[in-house]
């Protein structure tokens, strides 16, 4: 009888230990789904082709075909608004400049039989929901406008480097990716530093690199 005990003592406690392991193990993998996560090759989606849409501080050169008079140059509103001779206040920002140059178009139509339209983005700078921004430790931290296939590289480049405070390995990219906010590590010292190709990666419209300071 006391032999039947002790074996079912044994039994009890190692299917305890047993549970208690595989408790620790989901623990652990959940905590791994919350942390940060690195950036290695392939860790990223591809960045898909990305249309450049019109933002407030633009310059737009405007021309509607042998109607030299109302060809103009004009910049793009804080309120997203331009203004040219027949058309006031048309909403620009957030458009392409093909969409602009149609509803240009439509509006002049009411003036000038079959009106062409021709627009020029100059002086590049973007929504503001699609500017890349660089805070922290940058020698010049600021706000840059996202082109097509641009990188860590060119944007580190773009603000002048990091300073020597600068923990560029933990470096973290905000992002936000269908509605959801994404964190990740770049190591912008073995990019910088040591010229790892691996740690650059494409930047996406609105993405955010924040360089902390070392702690030494």
């Amino acid at each position: 009888m006391k032999g039947a005990i002790q074996v079912k003592n044994f039994r009890c406690i190692h299917i305890s230990r047993a549970l208690t392991s595989l408790a620790l193990i989901f623990f652990a993998l959940t905590l791994v789904g919350c942390v940060t996560r690195p950036v290695n090759n392939g860790a990223i989606e591809p960045t898909p082709r990305h249309e450049y849409l019109i933002g407030p501080g633009d310059n737009l050169n405007i021309s509607v075909w042998r109607n030299a008079d109302i060809s103009t140059s004009v910049p793009v509103r804080p309120d997203g608004n331009i203004t040219i001779p027949l058309v006031e206040d048309m909403p620009a920002a957030g458009k392409t400049s093909s969409q602009l140059a149609r509803d240009i178009e439509k509006t002049l139509s009411k003036y000038i039989q079959d009106p062409i339209v021709t627009i020029i983005v100059t002086g590049f700078v973007g929504p503001y929901s699609e500017q890349i921004r660089v805070i922290g430790q940058a020698s010049k931290p600021q706000a840059l406008p996202y082109r097509n296939n641009m990188t860590i590289l060119d944007v580190v480049i773009a603000v002048g480097g990091i300073t020597e405070f600068a923990a560029g390995n933990r470096t973290r990219l905000i992002r936000n990716y269908n509605g959801q906010q994404q964190e990740f590590i770049v190591r912008l010292d073995d990019l910088v530093k040591d010229g790892d190709i691996s740690a650059n990666i494409e930047m996406r419209p609105g993405d955010i690199m924040v360089i902390p300071e070392s702690m030494f």
